[in-house]
C-alpha cells in the first residue's frame, strides 16, 4: 500500500519493472531447465511502465535472454490504465503479444472499459476482482454478477482468472461456474522463489 506507490512518485518503478520481468523469465527458465511443469508467472504492469517509450523495447530485451521466456511470461494490465491511452496501449500490447508474451486484465470490474473495447483489446486473460469474489457468497446478486463476468469473458475466448480466493465455499461455487483458475491465500501466501519450488513443484509438492 505504500512502497509501491512510494516506486511511482519517484520514478523507480521503472527499474523495479525491469528487475521483476527479469527475475520472472529467469524464474521460468530455471524451473524449466529442472524438468518441472510449465509455470507462468503473471508480473503486474505499473502505468509509468505502460506509457513508457521504451517498455515494448524492455519487454523484447528480457526476452532476448531466451525465447522460451516468453512462455513462462504474463503482464497484469488493470483496465482504467488501458484505457488512458487506448490507441497508443493497444498497439504497444499488440507488439507485445506478438513476442508470445500473454496479457491479462487486472482487477477487471473496478474500471471503466466499455465492451466494445474489451471486445477490441489485444489480451487474453481476465482477471476478476476480489470484490467480486468476496460478495459472491453473500447473496444471489453477486453470484450472478461473477458468473456474468465468466460468461462474457468465455464469449470473448479468454481465460479467467478469480482473485482473492479464501474460502472453501468461493472455491465451490467458482468450479460450479467454470472458473479455470484461482488466486488467493485459500492456496497459499506469497512466497519466496524457492519456496514455491519446494511447496509446488518439486516431486509431492502442491495443493
Amino acid at each position: 500500500g505504500h512502497f509501491i506507490p512510494l516506486l511511482e512518485d519517484t520514478g523507480l518503478i521503472l527499474d523495479v519493472g525491469r528487475w521483476a520481468l527479469r527475475q520472472a523469465a529467469k524464474d521460468h527458465l530455471r524451473w524449466a531447465f529442472a524438468g518441472f511443469a510449465p509455470v507462468c508467472i503473471a508480473v503486474n504492469v505499473s502505468p509509468l511502465q505502460l506509457c513508457h517509450r521504451d517498455f515494448v523495447a524492455d519487454v523484447a530485451a528480457v526476452l532476448a535472454i531466451d525465447p522460451r521466456a516468453a512462455a513462462g511470461l504474463e503482464l497484469e494490465i488493470t483496465e482504467s490504465v488501458i484505457m488512458e491511452d487506448v490507441g497508443r496501449n493497444i498497439a504497444s500490447l499488440e507488439a507485445i503479444r506478438a513476442m508470445g508474451v500473454t496479457i491479462a486484465i487486472d482487477d477487471f470490474g473496478t474500471g471503466y472499459s466499455s465492451l466494445n473495447y474489451l471486445s477490441k483489446l489485444p489480451v487474453d486473460t481476465l482477471k476478476i476482482d476480489r470484490y467480486f469474489v468476496n460478495d459472491m457468497t453473500t447473496g444471489p446478486q453477486g453470484l450472478s454478477l461473477v458468473q456474468t463476468i465468466i460468461n462474457l469473458a468465455h464469449s470473448l475466448g479468454l481465460k479467467v482468472v478469480a482473485e482473492g480466493v479464501e474460502t472453501e465455499e468461493q472455491r465451490r461455487l467458482l468450479r460450479l461456474l467454470n472458473c479455470e483458475q484461482m488466486q488467493g491465500f485459500l492456496f497459499s501466501k506469497p512466497l519466496a522463489a524457492k519456496e514455491f519450488e519446494a511447496a509446488f513443484l518439486a516431486p509431492g509438492g502442491g495443493i
